[in-house]
């Protein structure tokens, strides 16, 4: 029943060059200094201990800290799975590749781009995937390869568990709908007959078979991403009656602009009680995911691997659980735009410090770059991180960009835009023309009160307006 699909490719291996020490671009006697563990989970926010959540408990996420560097200001692209990852694994913005939606393969519009593992693959590391790191739909395409870049991998391994061959178990707030509907299950069972637990043996296994080559090894787990699936032990660690729920005010979807809204029918129709559930649901799918992270993080240890590799611990997007009374994504909300983020170098002289630079996905893949001793190709989007991850109060960036797109297929696309700086976080919608958004971090990091009708407020929002690209048509 329960089953892992392995596609080999071409397998490249070469011999590990290696240095350890303090965090500095690599010269060329230092190329593929480091071998790279990048692990993705899918829809994770930044309720996790390390960033001061007062309930979940993420210890293996906690671990990646203590070794490495927290981003606590880190932004994604545009909050919706396939947009994210065809952004940030190409080092392109949004509106580069030009995908806004589910289903479009990014390579239609950037044929020619040379994607983050597809670099590492031609500087001759063995580069894999387990599970999912480009797009495919969760659940409905869990054990295949969906939108995925044969091009980038040397291997893909396909995992599929008992998650997915049980859905008929899972409770849905619409019954049998699954993927973008709110829908859980405290499974029986054990953690290893999971997707995610067989994602996590299949990568231990390829750390111990290839612990001698240079590598680079893409780890994407599918929780939390809804359906909300973990085993029954981690459901009981967060009773529904401690859950806490978030409020908004009477009225407040008046003050906010109706392309900000995205609530659904069956969400707005939720009790109190169910809506607990939920939230209860979404963080024991966090703690079983971060518990697979944990045994490959263990298998990094065992095999003396963690001293020559470089580990990212992040997501594609933030995620609502209530918060402006929304849920999941494909807002431009802080909780939607935020994403954990976390790098461990070895040997690095900041490990277990944090940094309030602002930076967004796209820097990922040029940081990678710059840690391992290649020059950065010069036609990404980002910058590199070296900076921060040597000095954690180096400013970073002035702004994040997040876009997310309203409509498409037969009506107009209109395109919503989100400049976050160190004080503010502001949004225009097809251009201001459908609403704008001003929220001062200052006084409101809940983005609770909308100051764009305020007059006061017209010159920041003129000089943050400029930092705006032009809607796409």
């Amino acid at each position: 029943m329960f089953r892992s699909r392995v596609v080999p490719l071409a397998l490249v291996a070469a011999s590990c060059v290696c240095h350890i020490g303090q965090v500095v671009h690599g010269e060329e006697s230092s190329r593929g200094r480091y071998n790279v563990l990048f692990v993705i989970a899918d829809d994770l926010n930044t309720a996790l201990s390390t960033y001061g959540h007062p309930m979940v408990k993420s210890p293996n996420v906690d671990r990646v800290q203590r070794w490495g560097m927290r981003f606590d200001r880190a932004y994604c692209q545009f909050p919706l799975c396939n947009p994210s990852r065809a952004s940030f694994l190409t080092g392109l913005r949004p509106d580069h590749t030009r995908v806004y939606d589910n289903a479009v393969h990014f390579r239609k519009n950037v044929p020619d781009c040379v994607t983050m593992p597809e670099f590492f693959r031609k500087q001759n590391y063995f580069v894999a995937r387990v599970g999912k790191l480009f797009h495919y739909g969760v659940p409905g395409q869990i054990g295949t390869s969906g939108l995925d870049d044969p091009q980038s991998w040397d291997l893909v391994i396909n995992p599929r568990g008992r998650d997915k061959d049980e859905e008929d178990k899972i409770f849905s707030l619409e019954p049998g709908k699954f993927g973008g509907t709110l829908s859980w299950l405290a499974a029986d069972g054990t953690d290893e007959e999971q997707t995610d637990g067989i994602g996590a043996t299949e990568a231990i296994r390829l750390l111990e078979e290839n612990k001698d080559k240079r590598f680079f090894l893409a780890v994407g787990f599918y929780r939390p991403h809804t359906p909300y699936v973990a085993p029954k032990k981690y459901f009981s660690l967060y009773p529904p009656e401690l859950v806490p729920l978030p409020t908004i005010p009477e009225n407040y979807f008046s003050t906010i602009p109706a392309l900000a809204i995205t609530l659904k029918p069956e969400e707005k129709a939720m009790d109190e009680k169910t809506k607990r559930q939920a939230i209860q649901a979404y963080y024991a799918a966090i703690t079983f995911m971060d518990a697979q992270l944990g045994r490959v993080l263990d298998a990094l240890e065992r095999l003396h691997l963690r001293e020559r590799t470089i580990i990212v611990m992040t997501s594609d997007h933030g995620y609502h659980m209530h918060e402006h009374g929304l849920w999941q994504k494909r807002t431009l909300f802080e909780e939607s735009a935020r994403v954990p983020l976390l790098i461990a170098v070895p040997g690095m002289k900041t490990a277990g410090q944090s940094t309030q630079a602002i930076v967004e996905m796209i820097d990922i893949y040029p940081t990678l770059v710059d840690l391992c001793g290649f020059e950065v190709p010069k036609n990404l989007d980002g910058m590199s991180l070296v900076p921060i991850l040597n000095n954690p109060a180096h400013p970073g960036k002035s702004h994040a960009l997040t876009q997310v797109s309203r409509g498409g297929g037969k009506t107009r696309l209109v395109m919503g835009y989100s400049v976050r700086t160190d004080r503010w976080r502001y949004t225009e919608w097809d251009g201001g023309k459908q609403g704008r958004e001003l929220y001062d971090h200052q006084d409101d990091p809940q983005e609770m009160k909308n100051l764009a009708g305020d007059e006061r407020y017209e010159n920041v929002m003129k000089e943050l307006s400029a930092l705006m690209p032009k809607p796409a048509e």
